[in-house]
């Protein structure tokens, strides 16, 4: 079964961890000194919350699934989208260690589709959140041999990681 996953940039931790609380009327099932993660079932969302230095707002949405198969269900139907498709693939981001790809909506709306196989103890620095960026508008589609425009989106990770 799939659940909505949405990924806020907030300034304050605490603070937003306070107030999506209350919102939610639970507790984060996942919360760190730079991110809390909230397993919804009703509505069933994945909704995540980080404090990493960028602007406060949407970062990102995405599609999380629960087997291989789902997956290969919905990067099909990313290969269908008519978009530039970033494959990722094994990666650490999150607190979590994911398979994930990303696409950007016509807008420059950044979506990621992902499989967690686990926790990790470190963040991660998985590069696809950073080639797709959200706030940085459509000239931030995903780029896999080109870096992104760098007045919006900064140096792109895949590049340097390849090299």
């Amino acid at each position: 079964m799939k659940r909505l996953h949405v990924h806020v940039s907030v300034e304050d931790i605490a603070q937003s961890v306070r107030f999506y609380s209350a919102l939610f009327a639970t507790t984060p099932s996942v919360l760190k000194p730079d991110y809390a993660k909230w397993m919804l079932d009703d509505p069933r969302v994945n909704f995540a919350i980080s404090a990493r230095g960028r602007a406060g707002g949407l970062d990102h949405l995405g599609i999380q699934v629960e087997t291989p198969e789902e997956l290969h269900e919905v990067y099909g139907r990313l290969q269908q989208a008519d978009r530039p498709v970033l494959e990722e693939g094994a990666t650490t981001c999150c607190y979590a260690r994911s398979e994930k790809s990303w696409i950007t909506d016509p807008q420059g709306l950044s979506w990621e589709t992902f499989l967690t196989h686990g926790e990790s103890t470190v963040y991660g620095d998985g590069f696809g959140a950073e080639a797709v960026r959200t706030t940085g508008g459509a000239c931030c589609a995903p780029q896999v041999q080109a870096k992104p425009a760098a007045a919006c989106c900064g140096p792109a990770l895949a590049e340097e990681r390849a090299s």
